[in-house]
């Protein structure tokens, strides 16, 4: 549940300032924000940064931070509960403010505040705030929770919502006017708080960008928490990383259709049987043992409660390799070295049990998931799908999710949208909300599928900064001139071992429910020759 915008910020290294349209005013002061009153907030400090002299004192600084204009930068702590920490940072543009302003979320279990967003955002003209959400610590870091339910409400929903509104006044302060409009863009766990935002704070954002959002936080750690016990705790269940290739390979050659790159533009048509790849004699990285093979069915399975109700959908064919891919979040390296494991086991000891000691070997889907809705839900889960207050604000929400997301099920997602057209009519939903379902494309980003279509901003290539080819920025254009976006074109590498050492394509991704499909003519690396159809 990593936000993931790191993985795409060397890409961004090379952007120059925007120009921005509205000047900042001449008597500004950036010290005497300082002073701001802002209930249960203080103003820790109040300072200008000049242009590219940012030092947050990193080991390994990111370049990024020597293309900054000169910025006031505004470093606060909020304190709504008695147990609250909450530490914001607002960044202003000295010149060039475009009017507007954009919210940055988070990854994981937060604990830092995102400063590459930040960065990205100063560059291209918006004043920008982010937040850790009440602790320090590592994207799988959940120990700062144990008995702190303050800072899980914090984390939860309270710290995003206090950052924004601080920051809000902070704009209206140094610029002496309000920022508009304002916008909130993240993935993963910052997809979840972009979704609450919009169901229990509706006014605090005119467009929203939510990247496969960790929604229903404990339907989706319970089934991590599943798997690691079935999957981690058994040896034999165990499928080791040197392993997955195999697996990919036979996903391919039996699914496989004429995609530029080894990836499927629909996973849910291909039906492979794992059982294909038992190994018949020796076991070897080629094949997989009877265990090994339950094990991958499991991985592709929904999961059910014994009542045989659905808790939650299991993972999709297709883009199996790579450090985003199986390895990263599912197998590891080595046995129990996976992200996913980490999140569930930390959850369930710190956030629903307050017991370090709680033993993954223990858990027990039916009780543990009701333990964890009883505990948790309600600061954590963003599953309200009623978001008519949201569209009486006038605001505008994007989603999108890859296909082969080995963190977060891409068909919960789908869920979501179908479920906000049963809450609010499927007119009423076309008319603010929008569904981009991305093929081959990992957790927020990654895989052999066209998956950069600008999801962390604007890139290095102003060819592609525009509303056809970078989601963001039809966002904007939905929001501030009235275009929904029906298609973003989006580039991918033919290299699908994610070293982007192959091939450059682009493809069209499509609002759902239409999807790209090949015209029939033509090279299939070009966008030209897709069109957006129904399935």
């Amino acid at each position: 549940m990593r936000n993931g915008s790191l993985l795409f910020v060397g890409l961004l290294c090379a952007i120059g300032v925007a120009v921005g349209e509205a000047p900042a005013p001449a008597d500004q002061s950036c010290s005497d924000l300082a002073k701001l009153s802002v209930l249960q907030t203080e103003i820790v400090q109040a300072s200008v940064v000049e242009a590219g002299t940012l030092d947050l004192h990193e080991e390994k600084p990111n370049p990024i931070y020597k293309k900054l204009p000169a910025f006031c930068r505004v470093q606060a702590v909020a304190k709504p509960s008695s147990d609250s920490n909450i530490k914001i940072e607002v960044w202003l543009p000295l010149a060039g403010w475009n009017g507007k302003f954009m919210g940055q979320g988070n990854g994981g279990f937060a604990g830092n505040i995102s400063y590459a967003g930040l960065a990205v955002a100063v560059l291209n003209g918006f004043a920008s705030g982010g937040t850790d959400t009440g602790h320090t610590g590592g994207a799988t870091d959940s120990d700062w929770a144990l008995g702190h339910p303050e800072k899980i409400v914090d984390f939860g929903n309270r710290a995003v919502h206090v950052m924004t509104e601080l920051s809000k006044s902070v704009v209206q302060q140094f610029y002496a006017k309000p920022a508009k409009p304002t916008y909130f863009s993240s993935c993963s766990d910052g997809g979840r708080e972009a979704l609450m935002e919009a169901e229990r704070f509706p006014e605090d954002y005119d467009g929203i960008l939510a990247g496969a959002p960790a929604y229903n936080w404990t339907n989706l750690v319970s089934r991590g928490a599943l798997l690691a016990q079935e999957l981690l705790t058994v040896p034999e269940n165990y499928i080791p990383a040197s392993k997955v290739p195999a697996i990919s390979q036979a996903v391919l050659a039996a699914c496989h259709k004429d995609e530029p790159a080894a990836f499927l533009a629909d996973p849910r048509t291909c039906h492979f049987s794992p059982d294909t790849l038992l190994c018949k004699g020796e076991d070897s990285d080629a094949c997989l043992t009877a265990a090994q093979v339950a094990s991958v069915k499991a991985l592709y399975a929904d999961s059910h409660l014994k009542d045989g109700s659905l808790e939650y959908h299991g993972f999709l064919p297709g883009a199996e390799l790579g450090d985003n891919g199986w390895q990263g979040w599912i197998t590891g390296k080595e046995r129990n070295a996976g992200e996913g494991s980490k999140y569930s086991t930390g959850f369930f000891r710190n956030l629903v049990y307050s017991n370090p000691d709680w033993d993954i070997k223990n858990f027990d889907l039916d009780r543990d998931l009701m333990a964890a809705q009883e505990k948790t839900a309600k600061a954590l889960d963003a599953v309200n799908p009623d978001l008519r207050p949201f569209k009486a604000h006038g605001g505008k929400l994007i989603l999108y999710h890859g296909w082969n997301d080995p963190a977060i099920s891409a068909l919960g997602t789908l869920d979501y949208y179908n479920n906000v057209i049963a809450a609010v009519g499927a007119a009423d939903t076309h008319s603010f909300v929008r569904l981009f379902m991305v093929p081959g494309m990992q957790h927020c980003g990654g895989g052999p599928g066209p998956a950069d279509f600008g999801q962390w901003g604007p890139g290095i290539d102003p060819v592609l900064n525009n509303p056809a080819h970078n989601i963001t920025f039809a966002l904007e254009e939905w929001v501030e001139k009235g275009r929904a976006p029906e298609q973003v074109i989006a580039r991918g590498n033919t290299d699908s071992t994610g070293e982007g050492k192959g091939e450059i394509f682009a493809q069209p991704i499509c609002a759902y429910p239409k999807a790209a499909k090949y015209k029939g003519s033509g090279g299939r690396k070009d966008a030209a020759n897709y069109v957006c159809a129904a399935q």
